[in-house]
């Protein structure tokens, strides 16, 4: 929103400098921007939040200024010149749809002279971004800017009737607009019409027939309060977002109609001549009600910490519009404990509805930095939410194996989430969503991470180790899903060329590694056959808890879903349910008893196995624990090998078994028959074959 400096002083008398004010003002929580010169004096560009649709007017900005130097906005109404015919024998108003228009005045003004507007009015435009089309028009755009309502002007001639309609588009109904464009309109979408056609597309874009031109002698103004749904909805739908659109679905101020449609008349008579005709035609079916709010001191010392003189609360209010008045019982008495004010809710701030949001209006121009910083009182003990113990261990493992955690947006684009979806799944779709790629909830985390990987990878990023923790989401018939998942993803090299060891890719059997670190807590986790159809047939695997519970999938990404994300390099992924996987975790530390630790020392033995492409290590673990060694303390993989001197088909396969006895010091020749005990029983289970050279 961009604002003149200029134009706020015809409001409020303003005693600062351009960027003093710019400075105040974002204090103040209007954050501006920047500060620029232009013909009409100095501009403002201010990010506007959605809940204060009253600062997307002059006179909106100008309160808030006013609130800054406890002073009060002027008076911008002026007094009417009007004729003797009445504007109710004229025109006819009728709302048929009032859940879409609340409110809906008329105002017309007779014997108009079209023109370009003079300079002042141009320039202020220009300054603003808008581009001058001639007095009347101008006249309209100019008011929507000043007091934040959109009013619009028609060629009151080309009414059918003298009538004006608010309803509901019908089925099959077009309109040209004023971009020149003809728009099929939905019955959702509420339309102003006159006695035969739609004439206006019901705050968003008036009609094409019946725009203002040079040959326009008479207008009818018309000053509406639409649905914030309704027109954002609309607006959507159209791809017609339009700045009257902007300020509607904001929640434009219900009560500006009449004044707003005033004003245009007032200003369209000074610049455009004419009579202005007697009254305004006001059809309000929903006229909201006003009501009071309290502030008390007691609470604003609560919530703040710190105390704000009366004076200083009063002078604020007022200012913002709420007519503070003492209700308490020491009204006589300045900075009471028990002062009390009544407010009234002012129609241009429907955000402010809670004491709690007075004491925020308060706090905010009184200076948070007034506020000494403290801690506010617990009221409850803080309580941990379940398994946060094991997913802090969870994140802590994969951190230390060289894991970096990413936080994804959930909603993602329905055709790559397509891809990773399990059949019998219905997505969970966004009915009003904000952008095509955004249009679902994720069925997996999937498609966050291969999206993540390709940013990275894309920016020089080769080398990368990613996981998130998070949600999925699914419809099961009727029923909707939220499953807490952890996704892994990597891609690159495993190990860098050091002075020791040559360069080596990140592979499979790394995954299966890490898993199987993460899973050391909950029993182990099992690689088991079996993949999805989105992953390499040959790298992949089902992961199963020691219980026999299937949690997941991990495996390298296979090639035509690699091409779709546009991957280049071999990506590993994996996917673990984590409910299952922190029960499991729970049943093992129940299950876990006190054992002393060994006096005597341990003796590690490697046994280089030469074994079938589809023997994996887990069965090699199996039938090593099979032969229930008490002195074998652990079993692990520490390198595997395909190449070179290993014949086709073949793999060799590096396996560390810790020996350690509780008793008395492992002699060679107890280890030697423990090693033959395992060479043996892998020979005949697995046809390994003890490679020697």
């Amino acid at each position: 929103m961009k604002i003149l400096y200029n134009w706020l002083k015809e409001f409020v008398d303003v005693t600062l400098a351009p960027r003093e004010l710019a400075e105040r003002l974002s204090l103040a929580g209007v954050a501006v921007d920047s500060v620029e010169d232009s013909p009409a004096g100095p501009v403002f560009d201010a990010e506007i939040t959605t809940n204060r649709p009253d600062l997307l007017g002059h006179a909106g900005v100008a309160r808030e200024v006013a609130a800054i130097l406890r002073s009060s906005l002027r008076a911008t109404v002026p007094a009417v010149k009007e004729s003797a015919e009445r504007t109710d024998s004229a025109v006819r108003v009728d709302i048929n749809c009032p859940e879409l228009c609340g409110r809906y005045a008329a105002r017309v003004v007779r014997s108009v002279k079209i023109q370009p507007s003079p300079d002042w009015l141009r320039q202020r435009l220009e300054a603003l971004g808008q581009t001058s089309i001639n007095n009347v028009v101008d006249v309209s755009n100019y008011v929507m800017f000043e007091t934040g309502k959109p009013v619009h002007a028609f060629d009151f001639d080309t009414i059918d009737g003298r009538r004006i309609e608010v309803r509901r588009a019908r089925p099959g109904e077009k309109l040209r607009t004023l971009d020149g464009v003809e728009r099929a309109l939905a019955p959702e979408m509420c339309v102003i019409a006159d006695g035969r056609r739609a004439v206006g597309l019901g705050g968003i874009m008036g009609g094409a027939e019946t725009e203002i031109s040079s040959l326009t002698r008479n207008v009818l103004i018309e000053s509406a309060w639409f649905d914030p749904i309704t027109i954002r909805r609309a607006a959507k739908t159209l791809g017609l977002r339009t700045e009257a659109s902007i300020r509607f679905e904001r929640r434009a101020d219900p009560e500006s109609v009449v004044p707003a449609a005033t004003r245009t008349a007032k200003l369209i008579q000074q610049l455009a001549g004419g009579e202005i005709l007697a009254g305004v035609v006001d059809v309000c079916p929903m006229r909201q009600e006003e009501y009071a709010l309290e502030l008390s001191r007691r609470e604003l010392l609560r919530v703040m910490g710190a105390d704000v003189p009366d004076a200083e609360i009063e002078a604020i209010l007022r200012a913002l519009g709420f007519g503070p008045a003492r209700v308490d019982g020491n009204r006589g008495s300045r900075d009471s404990l028990v002062a009390a004010w009544k407010c009234r809710q002012a129609s241009w701030r429907a955000d402010v509805k809670r004491e709690i949001d007075l004491i925020e209006e308060v706090a905010r121009h009184y200076g948070y930095d007034k506020f000494p910083a403290r801690l506010p009182h617990a009221k409850q003990p803080a309580a941990r939410l379940p398994h946060a113990a094991a997913e802090d261990r969870l994140r802590q493992r994969l951190v230390a194996l060289g894991y970096q955690e990413i936080v994804a947006i959930p909603l993602v684009d329905e055709a790559h989430d397509a891809v990773f979806r399990p059949s019998g799944v219905a997505p969970a779709k966004i009915s009003n969503p904000l952008a095509e790629d955004a249009s679902v909830l994720r069925s997996s985390g999937l498609v966050n991470m291969l999206r993540t990987l390709e940013w990275n990878l894309n920016r020089g990023q080769k080398n990368l180790r990613l996981f998130e923790i998070g949600r999925a989401y699914a419809l099961e018939g009727a029923t909707a899903k939220e499953t807490r998942i952890v996704t892994l993803g990597a891609t690159g090299q495993a190990r860098e060329k050091n002075l020791y060891e040559a360069p080596r890719a990140f592979g499979f059997e790394d995954l299966l590694g890490d898993l199987e670190v993460l899973g050391e807590d909950a029993g182990g986790m099992n690689p088991q056959p079996g993949n999805a159809a989105w992953l390499h047939p040959a790298r992949s695997a089902r992961i199963e808890l020691s219980d026999g519970k299937d949690i997941g999938v991990a495996g390298q990404v296979a090639r035509r879903v690699a091409e779709q994300f546009k991957l280049k390099h071999a990506v590993f992924v994996a996917e673990l349910e984590l409910e299952p996987l922190y029960r499991a975790r729970e049943v093992q530390l129940a299950a876990r008893r006190y054992r002393p630790l060994s006096r005597f020392p341990a003796v590690e033995r490697d046994f280089s196995l030469l074994l079938d492409d589809h023997v994996t290590f887990a069965q090699v673990r199996e039938a090593i624990e099979a032969l229930r060694i008490p002195e074998a303390e652990s079993i692990g993989a520490v390198d595997l090998f395909r190449g070179g001197s290993v014949p086709a088909g073949k793999h060799s396969l590096l396996v560390r078994v810790t020996l350690q006895s509780h008793e008395a010091t492992l002699t060679e020749t107890q280890v030697n028959e423990i090693s033959g005990r395992i060479i043996a029983a892998l020979e005949k289970q697995l046809g390994a074959v003890l490679r020697t050279a």
